[in-house]
């Protein structure tokens, strides 16, 4: 049965994605890479801005590729509920219907299912769950997951998983895991672009190493072209979470990339990469960013605080983003609390600008086999100690 579901895999799957390892940094083992698609060359490690409903909030495609972005996310679920994907199918793909012609990846909708919590019921088949914006009814199984990926046509598409909570009993967390391979088989049956669109298999397994190693294990038999790590960020102490990273990466293939995923704040990004990880997501910046918060070389800016009001320096006096480049403090806080969108605009472009150009720090500093020496120097700039680990 192994050998059936590998040949299937390396018979399809070939010409939808090639991940090239350049280098492994000396200091860290942490790894420089490109992911080829059929929309274009991903350079790795890299953080991918969130556009959950086919747009990333407040921003343009063409800002998106301003500030650097190289893959953006969409979502499943919100997709499938408005306009359905039957409609952006019908438009020509989601690169189609959003006006962006680089790659994209859609995640499952398994996160968004299960966060329903009473709105949905899990069986073998699948979430019955209403949809929180009409409350109809709906089911979403591995099979109709995979349906609306193929509908949307990203690049690279998730297999439907179910992310279990923090805390959870260990029988819950085991159960939920085995079926979450036993999906994982289901999604490599239904779908149907193998050789347009990878399918990343994720692991699950709460914080439990050993039910960890069992989901790596089982899904790397399945042969999928990468590899995705859910179920973190979820609600547990920062370093649990990192343990369980650190463990995790480490019994993935090391030919095939490494998605973290809904992790995205500056210290996870440079200590995920640490760790081996390739491909991170996050609404994190665009979030903060609707509440006033800026990320800058020198930590977190609150712009709506009364102390901007007269302050008419930039943003970040170390970034030349379009943001930083034009406008003061004063008059950003002036937008936030005044809640004009503009403001969010340039808060948004100047975060997503921010990560972007830390992740390609990060690519130079394992380039030069340095990244350890970077990491502890970022780390101290912008959160002001020495106190975070790097590493275990």
């Amino acid at each position: 049965m192994i050998r059936k579901w590998r040949m299937i895999q390396q018979r399809v799957m070939v010409l939808a994605l090639h991940f090239e390892l350049i280098k492994v940094c000396k200091q860290s083992g942490a790894r420089l890479g490109r992911i080829h698609t059929q929309h274009g060359v991903i350079e790795t490690p890299i953080f991918m801005p969130v556009g959950t409903q086919a747009t990333v909030k407040t921003l343009s495609p063409e800002e998106l590729k301003e500030v650097g972005s190289q893959i953006i996310l969409s979502n499943t679920y919100h997709l499938f509920l408005r306009p359905g994907h039957e409609i952006v199918e019908e438009a020509g793909g989601l690169h189609a219907f959003m006006n962006w012609d680089s790659p994209i990846l859609t995640d499952s909708g398994g996160f968004q299912v299960f966060s329903l919590n009473a709105l949905r019921e899990i069986s073998e088949e699948g979430v019955a769950f209403r949809s929180h914006i009409s409350g109809e009814k709906l089911f979403l199984s591995p099979e109709k997951s995979i349906e609306i990926q193929n509908a949307l046509g990203a690049d690279i598409i998730m297999a439907f998983d179910e992310c279990t909570p923090y805390p959870a009993e260990r029988q819950y967390v085991e159960d939920s895991m085995r079926r979450t391979i036993r999906w994982a088989k289901r999604c490599i049956k239904a779908h149907q672009r193998p050789d347009e669109q990878a399918l990343f298999g994720i692991v699950q397994g709460g914080m439990d190493l050993d039910l960890r190693r069992e989901s790596a294990e089982r899904l790397i038999e399945l042969d999928f072209p990468g590899y995705a790590i859910g179920g973190l960020s979820v609600g547990e102490p920062k370093e649990q979470m990192y343990e369980v990273l650190e463990s995790t990466t480490g019994l993935l293939p090391a030919n095939k990339p490494r998605y973290l995923m809904g992790v995205g704040s500056p210290d996870s990004l440079v200590r995920g990469a640490i760790y081996g990880v390739d491909m991170f997501d996050c609404v994190l910046p665009t979030r903060i960013a609707r509440n006033g918060t800026a990320m800058t070389s020198m930590g977190r800016l609150v712009v709506r605080n009364a102390k901007f009001a007269r302050d008419f320096t930039p943003l970040d006096p170390n970034c030349d983003c379009y943001t930083c480049r034009s406008y003061s403090r004063a008059y950003l806080r002036h937008l936030v609390k005044a809640e004009e969108i503009f403001g969010l605009r340039l808060i948004s472009y100047h975060n997503l600008y921010f990560l972007l150009r830390l992740m390609e720090k990060v690519r130079e500093a394992i380039r030069q086999d340095r990244l350890l020496d970077f990491g502890e120097q970022f780390i101290k700039q912008y959160y002001g100690t020495t106190d975070i680990q790097l590493t275990f």
